[in-house]
């Protein structure tokens, strides 16, 4: 197992369900940055965050997407699932499309962080190109075998074996 980042480290040693939001606008995805969870660098991800319990998923997607990014989504058709597991870290993901309904984008917080103490450290749209040039390692796997934007949007299945 890898050494964790401390404000990661209440994530790990459990399966945690994650729900997350690809919005894509003018050939532009919106990505969050991270402090990465295993030593230095970034983590570059679609938003989106913890299901907590009696929450609709949905209902996790708005939420999450809002304390991120500022902005209010209508969330559109369940895309994928994806086994995310880099002990110690292990999320069943759940990626819907999103379209924007109404904000401004901002970087929001974690509210489960101190404001001083926050993994979150930017929110973005980039494009194909600009995916490209960010290191693999500092990618959600997600985003990994992109050849174009449009590929986010097949649905599929993505586990582990």
């Amino acid at each position: 197992m890898e050494n964790i980042h401390p404000l990661a480290e209440q994530y790990s040693s459990k399966t945690r369900v994650r729900v997350c939001g690809l919005l894509v606008q003018d050939d532009k995805l919106l990505l969050a940055r991270h402090k990465a969870a295993f030593g230095e660098g970034n983590f570059w991800m679609p938003p989106g965050g913890g299901l907590d319990f009696s929450e609709k998923v949905k209902d996790c997607l708005k939420r999450e997407f809002h304390e991120e990014t500022g902005l209010d989504v209508e969330v559109g058709r369940f895309l994928y699932l994806n086994e995310f597991l880099r002990p110690p870290l292990h999320a069943i993901e759940l990626f819907f499309e999103v379209r924007l309904m109404n904000g401004t984008l901002a970087l929001g917080t974690d509210p489960e962080h101190e404001p001083h103490e926050q993994l979150l450290e930017e929110v973005r749209f980039l494009g194909i190109r600009e995916i490209f040039k960010i290191k693999r390692d500092e990618l959600h796997p997600i985003l990994h075998a992109l050849v174009n934007l449009d590929d986010l949007f097949i649905p599929r299945q993505v586990f582990l074996d």
